[in-house]
């Protein structure tokens, strides 16, 4: 019993004594040592909202442009056809340099901003491609006070000189003169047709997006007219004439 008795006495003196007297520097670890955790939580809150403004920001800006083209691609009455092909998956304007017919270097990327009429065919423009360039501009003039969403284009594709006698019809036109190849992995036509016997559609981001049917004829031309009138209404919300920076 005396033995207990000295035991307990021990046990009751080492209770008292502080921490560092046992000599268990682990058990010497206290909270307040450790680091204050609300500065990194309010850091990772912050980070989080900041991530999520981002992410609406985006959302806004793109909203209006996604809209229209579900508007057009999707939700379409039934039984309506597109007379032009669309393009799927669309391609992106290649960034490589253009010339003006009066030899000026020209960034293809400059016809950005407005829709595009585009006609490709080599400079000597045979009588198809007079046909079509005729087509191109009757075409925007038929679109009334929505023309000037439109730019009609001719791509010429090779070194020939184009006629002089051809200048007075294109003064409305925006000519310029592409490397072949460069234009032939971005604008494609048909199988078994060449690229002279198409027009193309190509978006304000610059996106080529439809294919009229080869050898369009007048009855086709006011189906493409159609066509073009359904893609300025769905876009018109994002879309609006004049290029960027152009007066």
């Amino acid at each position: 019993m005396s033995g207990s008795k000295s035991s307990d006495a021990s046990f009751a003196r080492a209770a008292s004594l502080p921490p560092e007297a046992h000599g268990d520097h682990p058990l010497g670890l206290t909270v307040h040592t450790l680091p204050p955790a609300d500065g990194a939580v309010a850091t990772a809150q912050r980070a989080r909202h900041g991530r999520w403004k981002m992410f609406g920001v985006l959302l806004i800006c793109a909203a209006p442009v996604i809209a229209s083209y579900f508007t057009y691609y999707v939700v379409r009455p039934e039984g309506r056809r597109n007379y032009g092909e669309l393009i799927d998956p669309q391609r992106t304007m290649p960034q490589v340099d253009a010339t003006s017919l009066d030899g000026n270097a020209v960034s293809l990327a400059s016809l950005k901003g407005q829709w595009l009429l585009v006609s490709v065919a080599g400079g000597a423009c045979d009588a198809d491609c007079q046909k079509h360039l005729y087509l191109q501009r009757q075409l925007r003039e038929s679109l009334g006070k929505e023309k000037d969403r439109v730019d009609w284009v001719w791509l010429v594709n090779d070194a020939a000189s184009v006629p002089a006698e051809l200048a007075p019809a294109l003064q409305k036109a925006t000519v310029l003169r592409v490397d072949g190849a460069a234009l032939g992995a971005w604008l494609a036509p048909a199988e078994g047709h060449r690229p002279a016997e198409h027009l193309y559609v190509v978006d304000p981001m610059g996106n080529w997006m439809m294919r009229f049917p080869a050898a369009m004829d007048t009855a086709g031309a006011a189906k493409a007219k159609r066509d073009l009138e359904r893609l300025l209404r769905a876009s018109s919300s994002w879309d609006e004439s004049g290029r960027p920076g152009k007066p």
